[in-house]
């Protein structure tokens, strides 16, 4: 069983490799506006086992039970407890607080504002201190993290190389749905998504967006089966340059607004007159402005919950 940072692995009946008796490993938490640290968190669960089962918990977070005993207790005391490295630099508490201050200070070339310092000083902090987890801490990108996440895949002969690109801000269903449905437009697809970068991003969305900066979000994107390859920064209109560069062969966008570009023009106006364009129905009606909107609109709920689940982490 693995728990977000810490967990324990178990047998099972089915054979593994080599005849071996399969490692079953189980994981649960409550996962909230999943990221990129609970994508870190099962990928090295997966590592120590051969299936993995994750279980996602009710409204009410249970890192103790209800007459206060460590949850995972019983596992513990059989010998089937261990512990994964959990990710710095990201938590839930951190993405709520970034919606909930209309602020561009978690944009990667900006240093962090004196409002959002006071904010990562005390949101979400109990009366004994400070957790370092739950907490807020700035985001430092390394090549390592990216090489876990990466497939490290070249598009092979007869792949279909589909190209996507937008902002995927705090990476959710929506996205991976249209991402599954652009998967299935071919036999053996190779998607490569495009991220804009965080100033191109705020020109078209405005406000505080986006709420996760260019690294967080290449790591999101990446930790998704179906994305194969990832352009970080990549230029807002989809130029003749890249379709040639990667040797695209479909381009595909969501059913949201497409926004003209600085200069007023269609950014897909070259896979359009190549006729390789195509709008996918998601079938999801999940957005990042949803997402932000819940937050806003229960913001005190979210604070309650966020110094409580601290006071017991800590």
């Amino acid at each position: 069983m693995i728990r977000n940072g810490r967990g324990a692995a178990g047998g099972a009946e089915q054979p593994g490799p080599g005849g071996r008796r399969a490692v079953r490993v189980w994981c649960d938490g409550c996962y909230d506006m999943v990221h990129y640290g609970h994508s870190n968190q099962l990928r090295q669960a997966r590592a120590m086992g051969d299936y993995l089962i994750v279980g996602v918990h009710t409204d009410d977070d249970i890192t103790l039970t209800v007459d206060g005993r460590d949850t995972y207790e019983e596992v513990k005391q059989a010998g089937r407890y261990r512990e994964c490295k959990r990710t710095q630099g990201v938590s839930t508490t951190d993405l709520v607080g970034r919606m909930l201050l209309v602020t561009k200070a978690h944009h990667s070339s900006q240093e962090m504002s004196s409002e959002y310092r006071e904010y990562a000083d005390s949101f979400g902090k109990c009366p004994g201190g400070r957790n370092p987890w739950t907490g807020v801490s700035q985001f430092l990108q390394t090549s390592q993290k990216i090489i876990q996440f990466a497939s490290g895949k070249e598009p092979q002969p007869g792949e279909t190389v589909i190209y996507v690109a937008g902002a995927f801000d705090l990476f959710h269903i929506g996205h991976v749905d249209f991402l599954e449905k652009v998967h299935r437009l071919a036999e053996r697809p190779y998607i490569i998504a495009g991220l804009h970068f965080d100033q191109e991003v705020n020109h078209y969305k405005g406000k505080n967006y986006p709420i996760m900066n260019l690294h967080e979000r290449t790591l999101s994107v990446l930790a998704c089966r179906y994305v194969s390859e990832v352009v970080i920064g990549a230029p807002y209109a989809v130029t003749a340059e890249l379709l040639s560069h990667f040797k695209v062969d479909l381009v595909c966008h969501g059913k949201t607004e497409i926004i003209p570009d600085r200069d007023g023009s269609d950014p897909y106006q070259e896979p359009k007159r190549r006729g390789i364009f195509r709008q996918i129905d998601s079938g999801s009606n999940l957005t990042t402005d949803l997402i932000v909107q819940r937050i806003i609109t229960n913001r005190l709920e979210y604070e309650a919950r966020n110094q409580k689940k601290e006071a017991k982490e800590l």
